[in-house]
């Protein structure tokens, strides 16, 4: 079968500032829409069958430019950015100064504002378990219509739901996409060894930017 890909969407002020992002529907910088015309020539020596795509516009749009012309994107609303709850828009420097030593991957959110209720470590695994089995059923679906040549599916998502999503692909506990650290506009690669789901690219580049 063909290849996972995965992308995080261009820079936005709040990543630019290291601010939780999460349901926060933000527009990529002029930065961060470079960024994603970096990604171009990276995609485009790829098969991509399947296009899976947040429907916040900061991916939207990295979609758009990394993809130009490419249609069918399909919006995925299970792959939208962790809710934040209560600390969106907060660092977590802003966060630590009420709550010493708080990390994200065991300590969680606490409820926000309306539209911001916050979400477990658990609810983001669960969502990413089902886009992948729905990734799965469209590199089957590519494969089996592709002759010798398959198919990938690209997911073009978020930080920190698409490191969750990479370790519930390795086989690993939710919290171990705490080491899958993921910058803006990059492209990384899951794919397969011996019918074994392998990493085979991490935070690839574009070109250069400015």
């Amino acid at each position: 079968m063909g290849d996972l890909l995965l992308v995080r969407h261009g820079e936005t002020e709040w990543s630019r500032d290291g601010r939780h992002t999460g349901r926060t529907d933000l527009p990529l910088t002029d930065t961060g829409e470079e960024q994603a015309r970096a990604l171009v020539p990276l995609l485009a020596g790829r098969r991509v069958a399947t296009v899976l795509c947040s429907p916040l516009r900061r991916a939207v749009r990295t979609a758009e430019l990394a993809l130009p012309g490419r249609r069918g994107t399909v919006l995925e609303p299970r792959l939208q950015e962790w809710d934040y709850g209560g600390y969106e828009g907060l660092t977590t420097a802003e966060i630590r100064d009420g709550r010493p030593g708080w990390d994200l991957w065991h300590d969680g959110v606490p409820a926000g504002a309306p539209g911001h209720p916050g979400e477990t470590l658990a609810a983001v695994g669960r969502r990413c378990g089902e886009v992948l089995d729905d990734a799965d059923e469209a590199l089957r679906a590519a494969a089996g219509s592709a002759g010798h040549t398959d198919g990938d599916v690209l997911l073009v998502a978020h930080g920190h739901v698409l490191r969750v999503l990479t370790a519930r692909r390795l086989g690993q506990h939710p919290a171990a996409g705490a080491l899958y650290r993921l910058e803006t506009a990059t492209l990384s690669v899951l794919g397969t060894e011996h019918d074994r789901p392998v990493l085979l690219g991490w935070n690839l580049p574009g070109g250069k930017v400015g």
